[in-house]
C-alpha cells in the first residue's frame, strides 16, 4: 500500500496500523505525534487506526537538546 509519511512516498503491508507504521519507522520507543490526513491520531488509537492507500502521514518527533 503506498501512502505518503513527512512528504515522501512511502510503501506499507495492506492492513497496516498507524502503530505499524511507527514500529516499521523505528519509532516505537519516542515520543511522537501522528496525523493522518490532517487529523491527530491520538497514541491511544494506533493500534486501531488502520491505514489507508493515499494515506498523507506527518509524524513528529521530539528531540531533546540544549
Amino acid at each position: 500500500m503506498a501512502i505518503l509519511v513527512n512528504g515522501e512516498p512511502k510503501t506499507v503491508p495492506a492492513e497496516s496500523t498507524v502503530a505499524d507504521l511507527v514500529r516499521i519507522l523505528g519509532l516505537d520507543k519516542a515520543a511522537c505525534a501522528v496525523e493522518v490526513n490532517k487529523r491527530l491520531v491520538p497514541k491511544s488509537k494506533h493500534p486501531q487506526h488502520a491505514l489507508s492507500d493515499g494515506d498523507v502521514v506527518e509524524l513528529v518527533t521530539l528531540v531533546g537538546g540544549g
